[in-house]
């Protein structure tokens, strides 16, 4: 695979070309592999089993150790010396409601959302972290427990290839249900618009830091949402509600990207605040900034 360009345009992280590559396991090693890359070559240190620095190999060292393309390269044996590993139980909570189907760049909140859980369990895979599963609209909608044994990682690929559109959001509902079932400490990553009651949706969230949870929540927005391009007069509906407006965009431009600006400033100072990891994300761009996000937050935690 091709490692991102020395200019910057990681296009094998772009959603639009993710979106052509095959099946969702594929996808989710695309962008982790990519990512990796790039994380290689830069001064970036964090998750448990990244590799600290190589050393030439050993009679009795595991042989998953070596590297094989150093090999290629080198015709000599290497193998990678790991950080000491930390597993940690972590769930992946998918926004599926209807406002996610939106997307004016060919892919949708939720086809983003599922891009970036299955990248994000194929890390934790690597990571030999327990992974699992919460699909959720107004209510959970599929719960995969977390599990760290073999076939969890195609068990993952296979709920969020099927992932589909439900019905109104309700975020705070599924966060108080799950910090009500947690038993254990772990992490709990959060992918949503957030287009719900914001109060509602920060007081779910610490509800799961409250039982000690470390928490990342992912603010997935449309760049249309973001800067509201529109110029004719138009019809706009309600995703969630199917209530309809006729509106000027140059009349209501200013107003609407206000409310944007204050939605998104009062979450992440409310996140914050609280101790939870916030990252707002445009679904028009590079799913890196993503994962170095979570491999920050995972660095602090372990």
């Amino acid at each position: 695979m091709a490692a991102p360009s020395s200019g910057g345009e990681l296009r094998f992280l772009d959603p639009a070309v993710i979106a052509r590559i095959g099946s969702m396991e594929l996808k989710a090693r695309t962008i982790v592999e990519g990512a990796l890359a790039g994380l290689h070559r830069s001064p970036f240190k964090g998750f448990s089993v990244e590799f600290a620095e190589y050393r030439q190999y050993m009679p009795g060292d595991d042989l998953s150790t070596i590297d094989w393309k150093v090999f290629a390269r080198s015709d000599r044996y290497y193998v990678k010396k790991f950080e000491e590993e930390t597993t940690t139980e972590c769930r992946l909570l998918l926004d599926m409601s209807r406002s996610m189907g939106y997307g004016s760049r060919g892919v949708s909140k939720l086809e983003f959302g599922s891009y970036l859980a299955a990248a994000l369990g194929y890390l934790m895979h690597r990571q030999r972290d327990a992974v699992g599963f919460i699909g959720f609209d107004d209510r959970i909608v599929t719960m995969l427990p977390p599990s760290a044994r073999p076939g969890q990682l195609r068990a993952l690929m296979v709920s969020l290839d099927r992932a589909t559109l439900g019905e109104r959001a309700n975020v705070s509902k599924p966060l108080h249900q799950l910090a009500q079932m947690l038993v254990k400490r772990g992490m709990v990553i959060l992918i949503s618009d957030l287009l719900d009651d914001p109060e509602q949706v920060v007081n779910g969230l610490k509800h799961l830091r409250f039982r000690g949870t470390d928490v990342i929540a992912f603010h997935v927005l449309d760049p249309d949402e973001l800067t509201f391009p529109f110029e004719s007069v138009a019809r706009f509906r309600d995703l969630e509600s199917d209530d309809e407006v006729m509106a000027t965009p140059s009349i209501v431009r200013e107003t609407y990207l206000r409310q944007i600006r204050d939605l998104n400033a009062f979450y992440e100072r409310e996140l914050r605040l609280a101790g939870i990891d916030y990252c707002r994300l445009d679904t028009s761009r590079p799913l890196d900034f993503a994962l170095m996000s979570y491999l920050s937050a995972r660095s602090r935690a372990v």
